[in-house]
């Protein structure tokens, strides 16, 4: 064996490639450099072509596109408080057991549409519209945790989407992933706060590329507790408690 693997580390060291490798004035016989990957190419034509300068060239883009400060509101980031009341007067939410097991379980279906108030619960703005997918329930917490696909609607002034986790048994914060109107090109995040699951949430938004919010949204809200409703003639929607062409 011995004889065997010295006279093959004698052919390959003679042969043509491997003489490339080898320093003629070392008497150790060591390498001094190796082959190039791509024969022919200059050092600047593999900069072009390494991977690694391309991903880092698309990882340099999207840090300076998420911080552009030519965008609308120029990367400032916005509040925006409102609340989702389900009033029991929509038929939400439905529930589809596509599991049919007794407890809630993974693949269950819920689609849901709820009103929705300004954050001080003076005015009415429109609606929620989406869908829950349960993921998993977890009995210790007696709760759920679902992925939740769904719009909020604010009349004229257009809608904000949203899509991430809804876990009923604590807070949690969903994407926001684009918009229309005066919420065209917004991005950032929304805190959904349970105050009595489900019929009552309490929202605050983190928005940004989007203009100064109308001042009609702005406003100061009202603490998030249990026993917080509407203004009746919100509730109601009288004339002077609606944003102009409220959803409904």
């Amino acid at each position: 064996m011995a004889a065997t693997s010295t006279s093959a580390l004698r052919t390959f060291a003679s042969s043509p490639a491997t003489k490339q490798l080898v320093s003629p004035n070392s008497s150790s016989r060591s390498l001094v450099s190796l082959p190039k990957p791509f024969p022919g190419l200059r050092t600047q034509e593999l900069a072009a072509v390494s991977p690694v300068s391309a991903v880092s060239r698309r990882s340099f883009a999207c840090r300076s596109q998420a911080y552009d400060e030519s965008r609308p509101g120029g990367g400032r980031v916005q509040e925006l408080y409102v609340y989702e009341m389900n009033e029991r007067d929509r038929g939400s939410p439905a529930i589809l057991k596509l599991s049919q097991k007794p407890v809630f379980s993974l693949g269950d279906l819920i689609p849901f549409t709820n009103k929705l108030y300004t954050g001080d619960l003076q005015k009415r703005l429109g609606i929620t519209a989406g869908i829950c997918i349960e993921i998993q329930h977890n009995e210790e917490k007696k709760g759920d945790r679902y992925e939740a696909i769904f719009s909020f609607y604010f009349g004229d002034y257009g809608h904000i989407a949203v899509q991430g986790p809804y876990i009923t048994y604590q807070d949690t914060f969903l994407a926001v992933t684009g918009g229309s109107g005066v919420f065209e090109g917004v991005y950032g995040k929304v805190k959904l706060h349970n105050v009595v699951y489900p019929w009552k949430i309490f929202y605050t938004f983190h928005l940004q590329g989007i203009k100064d919010l109308p001042e009609e949204l702005v406003v100061k809200p009202a603490e998030p507790k249990p026993d917080v409703e509407p203004h009746p003639s919100a509730k109601a929607c009288e004339p002077g408690f609606t944003v102009v062409n409220y959803t409904n």
